[in-house]
């Protein structure tokens, strides 16, 4: 059971660093990457749908990308979702397709994404820390019932930490790698 316990934690911490580095593939770096926008909401026919399940995404050139919706009638829905959101790009509707141009960024600029990027960070260990609590009040509910005995709750207990420790430190390394790749110019 306790083994249990510690597999689950160890996935779920695994499942936040995951989530956590899903999110950083969308934060901007000034170069042109179809995971910008490729997770935005476009009003489809009354349905919010993925853009990426509407449209084929492209990015010819570094500094742009190009959207072409499979379905012509939907180009004004995807320039209102993308004005809308939060990435910061002006869409450029041109005949059969919506282009984004990325501007170089800004010193300020850098640094307000780099908060983000810590933001997401602190939010991600905090999500592990609780993950860690939950496993370490099931295991002292498992003593408490007389399923574990207080050395072994022990010795879990510090195996859990480890596993913490470990999920923590590939926050720290992922966060850091996409702060330098942020303010690379």
């Amino acid at each position: 059971m306790s083994a249990e316990i510690i597999a689950s934690a160890d996935a779920r911490m695994a499942r936040a660093v995951e989530a956590m580095e899903r999110d950083f593939v969308g934060v901007r770096t000034g170069r042109a990457s179809t995971a910008l926008v490729e997770r935005l909401q476009v009003d489809y026919y009354g349905t919010q749908t993925m853009l990426n399940q509407i449209a084929g995404i492209s990015v010819p050139e570094p500094h742009q990308i190009v959207i072409q919706p499979w379905d012509r009638s939907v180009l004004g829905a995807i320039e209102k979702a993308i004005l809308k959101s939060d990435i910061g790009l002006m869409p450029n509707v041109d005949g059969t397709v919506v282009r984004l141009n990325i501007p170089p960024l800004t010193e300020e600029r850098r640094r307000d994404i780099v908060k983000v990027v810590h933001k997401r960070m602190e939010e991600s260990r905090v999500e592990i820390r609780n993950i860690r609590r939950d496993g370490a009040d099931a295991l002292k509910k498992a003593e408490r019932d007389g399923e574990l005995g207080t050395d072994d709750v022990h010795r879990h207990l510090e195996l859990l930490q480890k596993t913490t420790d470990r999920h923590v430190a590939d926050v720290d390394r992922l966060g850091a790698a996409k702060e330098q790749e942020v303010l690379e110019v």
